[in-house]
């Protein structure tokens, strides 16, 4: 019987060895699945960040009544990348658009006058507008 109990023993020593091992490789498996993934995370924010810096911000001043009566104009900018100049336009305009609205008028836009053209510099939009009612 003795014979008998130390066999199973070994057995048992055995079987726990082995499930042991598919434990430790599970656990391998799981920390490199989930090291590949931190990379790909990294990666992915570092992209995200790159872009966010490239892409700027557009800024505003306030609207402002020029010397013509009737006449107002804004100013915008916007730096980092390419298309910052469409950016600071787009701004100028919509702050001209909603500045016309609150007084429940459409805008007319007379003059735009851009500045900066290079890559890496402030792009500038000056636009002069008036504001007519609506039909």
């Amino acid at each position: 019987m003795s014979n008998q109990g130390s066999g199973s023993l070994a057995e048992a020593h055995k079987t726990v060895r082995v499930r042991g091992a598919a434990a430790v490789a599970k656990t391998v498996s799981s920390e490199r699945k989930r090291a590949r993934l931190i990379t790909r995370m990294r990666g992915a924010a570092a992209v995200v960040l790159a872009c966010a810096s490239l892409v700027g911000c557009a800024s505003s001043s306030d609207v402002v009544a020029s010397d013509k009566p009737g006449t107002y104009t804004v100013a915008a900018s916007a730096t980092g990348g390419r298309m910052a100049w469409a950016r600071a336009h787009e701004r100028a305009i919509n702050e001209a658009r909603d500045y016309c609205e609150r007084r429940g008028m459409q805008t007319s836009v007379n003059m735009e006058t851009v500045s900066g053209v290079s890559v890496m510099t402030e792009h500038g939009s000056s636009v002069s507008f008036e504001c007519h009612p609506k039909f």
